[in-house]
């Protein structure tokens, strides 16, 4: 509006009809004249050319309305005027001019309709907007007599509004004030009732809101009220914290620790927790300890309190150590299980923190919050090994504070068992191997193995002297794996598992045989229970029914003794395979087979033809008990294996160095019976005389020379002594034949089940110690079934009356001239010498199982003995003809066929040697120098016979010294 007002006062517009005639000039710009108008009319209109010719003009006239044309063109002038140029300039400039006013006067014309009209609305609007100017001017006088009429009780409402206004501030001020007095005694509640989060955020706003109260005079001394306060709850929430360290309860602990954000003591809450550690470890075990001295003391000494704790571990007694060491560990279990539950809480509260927000605060928030995770994570994964340490050194001072060398065997077992589990809750607790207490154990198993295996080396010497080698009946499924002792091997699992799993408590029975997944200890007792509680176990399993009915006054308790391997319906499954190793699944190699029982059933040389069971004697049984024990000391103390290992194979060999020296030991024969002993076993006697063997004759002087004679003389055992009650010397019990067989096949049996336990021990042997025990196996226990040829050889030599043999054979002719068809009395005798002999074994075997490789050691050894000395009274032959030596042919022919029939042995023992023998007195004189040098196994007496009395008659004396010479040099090396 305003534009169109300017352009009508600056054009002078009074009326529509005036507009064209009274058009003022616009700046420089000419309205033609009407004689211009018409000439330019009456000019012929090109409108190509007048548009050319306004194109000409030059851009800057058309620039702004304040642009000076006249100053221009002048401007443009050259230096050096031109009239007929200004004047054709001047022409040009009057087209453009004249072009230009043609097309403004002609836009005009077009546009005047639109202009009158547009002009005729301008006035109209004109003329309403001064109405609205008159309607405006008269509200607004109306308006001012109003408000000089109601400003009075405005400002009066507005003052009263406002008063009301800062009084109802000022009450709730006041209110609030009242709130902070009482205070304290919400916060007294809500720390009673352990709502440490709650007390601490009301004492938080407390705070906020007395510093925004702080210009009231009352505020300042509530302020350092609220001060105190929070201090005092700093203070109890230190000691709930310590609480967490005995007795782990979550929500106990996440108020704790929401207590320490709101203070934003993360941190140090964490550095407090490890030292409540280390102080409650520290006073946990001294209460424990002290506990048991003071009920030990019987009194209320108060001395024992201001003792230090190593101290005070000397004086537990030995009948309360092992119920104290129980004690001790529960305790302990108790801080470390609160510790891993605290180490759980932490890692499950970082599983579940919110992810990071965008914004700044937010950002700065998350920052420091995963400051705070990762200085807690860090700090409680270096408290592990530093909470561990602590409780290896209160273990460690507890059991080197007591000398353990004289405790039963049992509760040393429960300490080893004991600290074994303790070891592997270390492992599963920080990945420790627990240094301190295997160093402080092993000192202790070291020194109380020692004083153990010397006292029970001792008693197997009183039991061996005392043993009167009768046979212990036991059920015919009988082995070890059904003693006490050995009841860690059906449970027993691999050896490179922690040590103290291979000796389990009955609670751990509790996990599922199915499962194959072991749960850790933590995992198992994490919410109830402790892997430290002590399980008596039933009677009944301890106490294992392994023996048969004890009597044979009639056959049906005959038949409860020795059981029928065929009636086995009461045995289990597993029993009737060979017996499987429970570690590796294998079949041992000396388990007895269902094809070696039936051959035992078939051949065992004893009437009662159903009676298979093991043949041992109540050592031997103590021995097998006292080897079960070693391996389960063994078991959880693998530190001292090959210690442990070396002790059990002494206990074998001084049972096989005893068994031999009472039944196998007789100078008498043993020099005369060839290869009885081999080299292996006698190198193994050799050994075990020189290592083990206390030898009476030695004396201090004597003993001194090896040096250490202390020392030697302490880890040596006195040989021991055959009981009085054992007779060997009766011929009608062979010679103690029944006792003979009991203590050398107990020994037997006792090497089968040590090559049962070989795998075993192996796995438990250190690497670098495992060529002494496959030296042990291969050296000693192999070597048990050797001792059967020395042991029966002496029964064997004096079974025969071996001497009336050579008797009768002396007296017999034999150079006869004519051929005999009857053989000689004396193989009669002898025949039966044998029937007297079977018989005899007969008799024993009614009383003993004589095994079939029994019967047969001594029926080879009699049947040897009796062809030695066929050959012996054939080399004392001083005249034989060749009729005589078809006699002997005869002789031995008719002896053959007779035993034949009172023996299943095949082939005959030496009957190549009896038969060489008598043929040679047929050989030549070639012949025979060929055969002295061939047959080394005859003596020099019986070789010189058959050179003097075959071939004396035949040879000359020159000969006859050659032949005799040569024999010489044969048996020089013997000397």
């Amino acid at each position: 509006m305003q534009k169109i007002k300017s352009l009508m006062a600056r054009q002078g517009l009074k009326s529509p009809q005036e507009s064209i005639a009274d058009l003022s000039p616009v700046e420089d710009i000419r309205i033609p004249s009407k004689e211009e108008m018409r000439e330019m009319r009456e000019q012929p209109i090109d409108p190509q050319a007048e548009q050319e010719i306004i194109n000409s003009i030059q851009e800057v006239y058309y620039s702004n309305d304040s642009f000076d044309m006249v100053q221009h063109e002048l401007e443009k002038l050259p230096p050096e005027l031109n009239l007929q140029e200004l004047e054709e300039y001047r022409d040009k400039l009057k087209r453009q001019q004249a072009a230009v006013s043609k097309k403004v006067a002609d836009l005009i014309l077009e546009k005047q309709p639109s202009y009158v009209k547009e002009l005729e609305r301008v006035t109209s609007l004109q003329t309403n907007l001064q109405l609205a100017a008159v309607i405006c001017t008269n509200a607004r006088r109306q308006l001012s007599i109003s408000k000089e009429d109601f400003t009075e009780a405005s400002l009066g409402l507005l003052a009263n509004q406002r008063r009301r206004h800062l009084l109802t501030g000022l009450l709730k001020s006041l209110r609030t004030i009242k709130t902070l007095q009482r205070t304290d005694v919400r916060l007294s509640e809500m720390l009673e009732e352990e709502d440490y989060p709650g007390a601490i955020q009301l004492c938080l706003e407390c705070q906020k809101a007395a510093s925004t109260f702080k210009h009231y005079s009352c505020i300042s001394e509530l302020n350092s009220k609220l001060q105190d306060t929070l201090e005092q709850i700093e203070e109890q929430l230190d000691v709930a914290l310590s609480k967490t360290c005995k007795h782990f309860d979550v929500s106990h602990y996440t108020r704790v620790q929401l207590a320490y954000t709101l203070l934003e003591k993360t941190q140090t809450a964490m550095d407090q927790l490890h030292m409540h550690f280390t102080q409650a470890i520290h006073n946990t075990v001294f209460q424990v300890v002290l506990g048991y001295v003071e009920l030990c003391a019987g009194n209320a000494d108060t001395k024992f309190q201001k003792m230090q704790y190593k101290d005070l571990c000397t004086h537990i007694t030995q009948d309360s150590y092992v119920p104290c060491l129980s004690d001790l560990c529960k305790a302990l279990w108790e801080v470390m299980l609160s510790y891993h539950r605290t180490m759980q809480w932490h890692e499950e509260q970082d599983k579940e923190e919110a992810p990071p927000t965008t914004d700044e605060a937010g950002a700065a928030d998350t920052e420091e919050a995963a400051v705070d995770h990762s200085y807690v994570k860090k700090k409680l994964e270096h408290g592990l090994t530093r909470i561990w340490q602590e409780v290896q050194l209160k273990v460690k001072a507890y059991l080197l504070g007591t000398d353990m060398s004289n405790f039963k065997y049992d509760d040393f077992i429960v300490v080893l068992d004991v600290i074994s589990r303790l070891m592997q809750v270390g492992e599963e607790f920080c990945g420790s191997k627990s240094e301190l207490l295997q160093e402080s154990i092993k000192r202790q198993s070291v020194n109380y193995f020692k004083n153990y295996h010397r006292t029970r080396l001792e008693e197997l010497r009183m039991f061996l002297e005392n043993e009167t080698w009768e046979l212990c009946p036991v059920k015919s499924n009988f082995n070890i794996a059904q003693l006490h002792e050995f009841k860690f091997m059906g449970q027993s699992r691999s050896p490179s598992v922690s040590p103290s799993r291979q000796v389990l408590s009955s609670q751990d029975q509790v996990l599922s045989s199915q499962d194959q997944e072991v749960l850790s200890l933590f995992q198992h007792f994490s919410q109830e229970g402790n892997p430290f509680e002590r399980h008596i176990d039933n009677k009944d399993e301890e106490t294992e029914d392994v023996l048969a009915s004890n009597g044979y006054e009639s056959d049906e308790l005959e038949k409860c003794v020795y059981q029928d391997y065929d009636s086995d319906s009461d045995v289990p499954d597993e029993l009737k395979q060979d017996y499987v190793d429970e570690q590796t699944g294998d079949v041992p190699l000396k388990s007895a087979s269902r094809e070696t029982l039936r051959s035992r059933k078939k051949s065992d040389y004893s009437l009662n033809k159903g009676s298979n069971a093991p043949i041992l004697t109540n050592t031997t049984l103590n021995v097998i008990r006292l080897v079960g024990k070693y391996i389960q000391m063994m078991n959880i103390l693998k530190p001292i294996a090959f210690d442990v290992i070396h002790c059990v194979s002494q206990l074998f060999d001084y049972y096989l160095y005893a068994v031999y020296t009472f039944f196998g030991r007789n100078d008498m024969y043993e020099s005369s019976g060839p290869g009885l002993i081999s080299s292996r076993l006698r190198t193994t006697l050799n050994r075990i005389q020189e290592s083990l063997i206390q030898m009476e004759s030695l004396g201090e002087g004597s003993a001194s020379v090896h040096g250490g004679p202390g020392e030697d003389r302490k880890e040596k055992v006195p040989s021991p002594h055959l009981s009085q009650l054992v007779v060997l010397t009766a011929s009608e019990t062979l010679y103690g034949l029944a006792q003979r067989v009991v203590a050398t096949e107990s020994l037997v049996f006792l090497a089968e089940q040590f090559e049962f336990l070989q795998s075993h021990l192996d796995t438990m042997m250190p690497a670098a110690k495992k060529p002494f025990l496959q030296q042990f196996y291969s050296q000693t226990v192999s070597t048990a079934s050797e001792l059967r040829k020395p042991i029966y050889w002496v029964v064997a030599a004096k079974a025969l009356d071996y001497e009336q043999m050579l008797l009768l054979m002396a007296g017999v002719k034999w150079d006869i001239r004519e051929i005999m068809s009857q053989h000689n009395v004396y193989v009669d005798v002898l025949l039966k010498e044998f029937e007297e002999f079977n018989k005899r074994l007969g008799d024993v075997s009614r009383h003993v199982r004589v095994p079939l490789p029994v019967s047969n050691v001594l029926w080879e050894h009699c049947i040897r003995l009796a062809n030695r000395t066929l050959v012996e009274g054939y080399g004392n032959v001083k005249k034989c003809s060749n009729e005589g030596r078809a006699l002997m042919q005869l002789d031995f022919q008719q002896f053959l066929m007779k035993l034949e029939k009172l023996t299943d042995m095949r082939p005959i023992p030496d009957k190549d040697f009896v038969e060489t023998y008598i043929k040679a007195y047929y050989l030549t004189e070639n012949d025979m120098e060929q055969f002295i040098k061939n047959h080394r196994e005859y003596s020099m007496k019986q070789l010189a016979n058959l050179v003097n009395v075959c071939l004396g008659s035949h040879i000359n004396k020159k000969a006859r010294q050659k032949l005799l010479a040569a024999i010489d040099d044969i048996d020089r090396p013997k000397r």
